[in-house]
């Protein structure tokens, strides 16, 4: 049986530290060079890209658009795709060499499954890496509240640089709402379980670069970048809703599949703009339990402690305190020793310096 085409599709804007060893990891896959290619989507990038993609012209295939965010970068990416298979890479990311042997395989072997995810290497500016992958594969589709559950602990294997797809449910899917300037992986991961199975494998095939501009996502980011992330995140809720109210999805497994999404947006609603106390606990105690399940008694009486000043301050008030407490490097030790964040039970980490 032949092998199916794949496209390697590589989104990119403003990448030109990174781009080349993201290109050069895919050309370094152990898969047949004639079964697969490589699409650059440039979104319009205004550093030395294009120039640097001068030197990879005879073996990839690049397109230029003017900058429009990840969402539509997508778009014109799968527009203009080739392949049976498409494989989203980052263009600050890069890709272990058996990735695309993996996938391919895992597509054969599976005729029903229609996205296939992974474990990830996180690559810390420090050349730290703390590698995450699931205990065991995993496999779902949304057809059940037990499956959302899932979906929701197993977002982080089906980010961009994770996640590869059949052509026929990108097509099914549809294009991905303009607006959605970045999370539009979020999008298509999520809607892909409703038209065919998931399968996210126990082994890590990515490395996902974190660096200066993409760290805000994780500690604490400028005003601006927060705000951008918050509209953007309330588009995608509602954007999802749209989507599934119109496929006809049960109102039970909607609203539990749009309810992570929701409370982040609300989380940085509140950050921004405040709120009353009793809308702070609510977010807080709902994101502990819909991302924390996993928490020990201890870490979430410690939990509980910490949101106490949350039921007398106003919600921006309260998240500057927090903010300030957490960038303490007393606390950040106490934290990482005596009380770390929570790992859900399905995943392995494990820290280490990088080579």
């Amino acid at each position: 049986m032949s092998r199916p085409f794949i496209t390697a599709l590589i989104d990119t804007y403003n990448h030109e530290s990174f781009i080349a060893e993201a290109i050069e990891s895919v050309l370094a896959q152990d898969f047949p060079a004639e079964d697969a290619e490589i699409l650059v989507v440039d979104d319009g990038s205004t550093d030395s890209t294009p120039e640097i993609m001068r030197k990879f012209s005879s073996r990839v295939r690049y397109v230029r658009k003017t900058n429009g965010g990840q969402g539509s970068a997508f778009n014109r990416g799968i527009a203009e795709a080739r392949g049976q298979i498409l494989a989203f890479l980052d263009g600050d990311d890069w890709w272990a060499p058996s990735k695309l042997d993996a996938v391919a395989r895992a597509f054969e072997a599976e005729p029903a499954v229609g996205l296939v995810g992974h474990g990830i290497t996180n690559v810390f500016p420090d050349e730290k890496v703390l590698l995450q992958v699931p205990h065991q594969t995993l496999r779902f589709r949304l057809d059940s509240l037990e499956a959302t559950k899932t979906l929701r602990m197993s977002r982080g294997f089906l980010g961009t640089s994770r996640m590869s797809y059949r052509r026929e449910i990108l097509d099914r899917i549809g294009e991905v709402p303009p607006p959605l300037r970045f999370e539009a992986d979020e999008y298509l991961f999520t809607l892909a379980g409703f038209y065919a199975d998931v399968l996210i494998l126990n082994e890590s095939l990515t490395f996902y670069r974190l660096h200066d501009k993409n760290l805000y996502q994780l500690t604490n980011g400028g005003q601006d970048s927060v705000r951008e992330k918050q509209e953007v995140i309330a588009e995608l809720a509602e954007s999802l809703c749209q989507k599934l109210t119109d496929i006809g999805i049960p109102e039970p497994i909607r609203k539990a599949v749009l309810e992570c999404v929701q409370v982040e947006a609300d989380h940085l609603r509140l950050i921004l703009d405040g709120g009353f106390p009793w809308e702070t606990v609510s977010t807080e105690m709902k994101i502990m339990r819909l991302f924390h399940s996993d928490a020990s008694l201890w870490q979430r009486a410690f939990s509980c402690a910490r949101l106490l000043p949350a039921f007398l301050m106003p919600a921006r008030s309260y998240y500057r305190c927090r903010q300030r407490l957490t960038r303490a490097p007393l606390y950040r030790r106490l934290r990482r020793e005596f009380l770390p964040f929570p790992v859900p039970r399905h995943i392995h980490t494990s820290e280490e310096q990088a080579k």
